[in-house]
């Protein structure tokens, strides 16, 4: 048998399947499901650790892929968790009325916040209708007409008696538009004007003195009046307070009978108590309002002024008082104000003002005493959010300020509410690169986050854990409200599992993508009225899905078929060698052959990366490029410099190439370069390469074999084609079925190798060669062809070396 002969692995190597007999059910309906994730012990067990210890900081990262169901897992264990835990306290936020703009923060027991608030409402309510009433009432008014009369008597005494004092003197008291006036009084009568004229002078004089004097003695009497109506008026100050502190003071006391040993309540209702009793007009004015109206808490809620919100308390967060246990909260879109509370503000005559009463709560009020679950990405991507949670952490508390605050955009009034304390268990939701950034860039998060939940992306395959991963098919497929699924749909889900994980000795947990799967098929079941969904419909919809995100891949084939795409899968060629790469699109992966050509001549040890000169090649493509180099330099030649110039290439290429999956390839065609020796264009390659000459794994293994099968397949298979793959890598092998049934029919063969010289020889055909114990290569093998190429190129450049350019020896 020739080399190039090689038959490959056997088709049962190809595509190891899980025997649906194996299982021991017929359907899914047989078995007890397993609602729960498998496989995912180490994370779980990080995630009770985080629910259940007590000590600050011990927060989590979740970390994994996406679609394995971590979200759901968390919510669910730390919902067992928080219903063992206690019930936290309720917060309020009343008035200050000392400090209006720092409003007080008070912890209640579970339940009493509302209670709090609804017993100041009807106190308020209340006191609207008993201060008006006391007002009106007959001992008010019999009070205030005695203090009245009290005070316009003194008044009325001091006038009579000036008056009988100036009459003594004969001189009234005559009251006038214009105030009081004192005029001459002769035989009991007023002097006319025309008659105190004809007195003589000298009783003129005298009686405009006696005027005068008592003008003054007026001026005193009237002087006592204001003061006599201010003493009046403090009187009657003092009689409504009185009177207002009566009937507040007991509405207060019921209040503050309900809460007996809250220092702070009680605090708070004598401060309330004492500017009740100071603004009592503004029930007499709400009692104006209200009329007739039979419900005064309605003219309260719609008073056009904000006066009785002093009085209101706004809950915060409030909790059942019948242990339901401890809060469980995840922030969808964890904004600064949605995250820590904002203080919302009301237009009032063109200005921006705001009380207490609208301090709004976030996810940090609402989850305190419990847990809060954030996405990770979401949380970093809200302008000034993860500072903000940093901040709070570290100090225990919940302090509110604006985005326009912290930036220094916002000039109005605001408020300064007291930080609520705050006990909370912050769970982060993110992927592995938002992990190792947070914890490389941000000094604070490995002191906040001292726990991490790493999702693992697979679990070994063996009889137990696929009988596990069936009982979890049937729980899903019963919350997914599917059909149930018989024992061969189940191992071919099993089969998509284990392709997914890249791996037939393993199988992904990535629980999402197969749900998704056995949903459509669900749909192709009901299409064909069938009870329950077997291999026809997964293979279906495993098709669909394919179909649905192949349209790029497609055209590159179609590219190739056409000859727009340079590719050979027939004949023979020096230095061109099919390689193969996978390119991503969306979640969708295919493999696609590439062409790569090496070319030689006589140089100075230069290699030439044409992708990096120009850019398109990335570190890991250039380090495989070296580390081939690496090889050639230690292999062959090693007593004459080394005088090579080769250059490489990826052809028809126009994007960037990266990873280093192509070394081996780079090199096969190297190697060909050199010893002149065809390369069979029917085999593709893939594989990296160490410096011994290893051929190592690499990813994407199924889906490059497969997108050479499917060039061969529009060219015609011959039975020659085939793709070498590392030996490493033949664990991974999960290929698609048209493949396995190509290579049983004999059309394509994949053939694992472990080095080098085991590649080139069946690329080319010939012996590799190795060394005699004199050290030299087999002249006619490959190593022997390569190495006598490279002493012709040292023997050249040295001769070369001793002519002056033109050809002539120089001396």
């Amino acid at each position: 048998m020739a080399i190039t002969d090689h038959a490959g692995l056997p088709p049962e190597a190809l595509r190891p399947t899980c025997d649906p007999a194996t299982l021991g059910f017929a359907s899914t309906r047989e078995l007890d499901g397993v609602d729960q994730l498998i496989g995912q012990d180490r994370a779980m067990d990080a995630i009770r650790l985080a629910a259940g210890v007590r000590h600050a900081d011990f927060n989590l990262f979740v970390q994994g892929s996406s679609g394995m169901g971590r979200r759901r897992a968390v919510m669910e264990l730390l919902r067992e968790q928080a219903g063992q835990r206690p019930t936290p306290c309720d917060w309020v936020y009343v008035n200050n009325f000392e400090a209006p703009h720092k409003p007080r923060a008070l912890k209640l027991a579970p339940g009493r916040a509302l209670e709090f608030k609804s017993a100041m409402e009807e106190l308020v309510d209340d006191l609207a209708i008993e201060i008006p009433a006391m007002f009106d009432s007959e001992d008010y008014q019999a009070q205030r007409r005695a203090l009245e009369q009290e005070y316009g008597q003194r008044q009325e005494t001091a006038m009579a008696e000036f008056a009988e004092r100036a009459k003594s003197e004969n001189v009234a008291v005559m009251r006038t538009p214009m105030g009081y006036m004192l005029a001459p009084i002769r035989n009991g009568e007023v002097v006319k004007p025309e008659v105190y004229e004809k007195l003589p002078q000298a009783e003129r004089e005298e009686i405009d003195a006696k005027i005068a004097r008592l003008q003054e003695e007026l001026a005193k009497v009237l002087q006592q009046a204001p003061k006599i109506e201010r003493e009046l008026r403090r009187r009657l100050e003092d009689l409504h307070r009185g009177m207002a502190e009566r009937v507040v003071r007991d509405q207060v006391q019921e209040v503050a009978a309900l809460f007996p040993d809250h220092e702070g309540i009680q605090a708070y209702l004598d401060e309330a108590r004492q500017d009740m009793i100071a603004n009592a007009a503004l029930f007499l004015e709400l009692a104006a309002q209200a009329g007739q109206n039979p419900f005064p808490e309605a003219v309260r809620k719609a008073h056009p002024l904000p006066v009785f919100q002093r009085y209101a308390v706004n809950v915060m967060v409030s909790h059942q008082a019948d242990g339901t246990g401890a809060p469980l909260e995840a922030e969808d879109l964890p904004t600064l104000d949605r995250l820590t509370g904002r203080i919302e503000h009301v237009s009032e005559m063109g200005a921006l003002v705001t009380n207490f009463t609208l301090i709004k709560p976030g996810a940090l009020h609402r989850a305190n005493g419990g847990y809060l679950v954030l996405d990770a990405r979401r949380l970093l991507s809200e302008p000034m959010a993860w500072p903000a949670l940093k901040q709070c952490l570290q100090s225990g508390s919940i302090p509110i300020t604006s985005m326009a605050e912290r930036l220094s955009l916002m000039s109005t009034v605001s408020l300064q509410p007291d930080p609520i304390p705050l006990d909370v268990r912050v769970v982060l939701i993110g992927d592995r690169m938002l992990y190792a950034l947070l914890s490389m860039l941000d000094p604070d998060f490995p002191d906040l986050f001292k726990l991490q939940a790493d999702f693992e992306d697979d679990m070994e395959q063996d009889d137990e854990s696929r009988r596990l991963y069936a009982r979890m098919i049937a729980a899903r497929a019963k919350r997914d409200g599917t059909r149930p699924l018989t024992a061969a749909g189940v191992a071919r889900v099993l089969d998509e599992a284990a392709r997914a994980a890249g791996s037939n000795r393993k199988l992904s947990l990535r629980i999402d993508m197969l749900s998704d799967l056995m949903r459509e098929a669900d749909f192709y079941a009901a299409q064909a009225s069938r009870d329950e969904i077997g291999v026809e419909e997964l293979d279906r919809a495993v098709a669909e899905r394919e179909r649905r995100a192949s349209r790029v891949r497609d055209r590159l084939q179609e590219a190739v078929e056409r000859g727009t795409i340079l590719i050979d899968t027939d004949g023979a060629k020096v230095g061109q060698v099919n390689g193969l790469a996978v390119s991503m699109l969306g979640g969708f992966a295919f493999g696609h052959p590439s062409r790569i050509t090496a070319r030689v001549r006589m140089g100075s040890g230069e290699f030439i990366d044409i992708e990096r000169e120009v850019e398109l090649g990335g570190p890991l493509h250039s380090k495989g490029v070296l580390i081939l180099a690496g090889y050639l330099t230690s292999t062959y030649a090693l007593d004459v410099p080394f005088s090579l110039r080769a250059s490489l290439v990826f052809e028809q290429t126009y994007s960037g190439v990266d990873g280093d999956s192509a070394s081996s390839t780079e090199l096969y065609a190297l190697l060909s370069a050199l010893s002149g020796l065809p390369i069979d264009q029917g085999l593709a390659v893939t594989g990296s390469v160490n410096q011994e000459g290893e051929v190592q794994a690499i990813g994407g293994v199924n889906e490059k074999i497969e997108g050479f099968f499917e060039t061969c397949r529009r060219r015609g298979l011959t039975g020659r084609q085939g793709v070498l793959i590392p030996q490493s890598n033949v664990q991974h092998l999960m290929l698609k079925t048209e493949v396995v049934e190509a290579v049983v029919r004999g059309k394509f063969r994949v053939i694992p190798v472990s080095t080098i010289d085991e590649g080139i020889a069946l690329l080319t055909g010939r012996e590799a060669g190795a060394r005699d114990p004199d050290g030299n290569f087999p002249p006619d093998s490959v190593n022997g062809l390569v190495e006598a190429r490279l002493r012709a190129f040292a023997e050249a450049r040295r001769a070369f070396g001793k002519t002056d350019g033109n050809g002539e020896q120089t001396k």
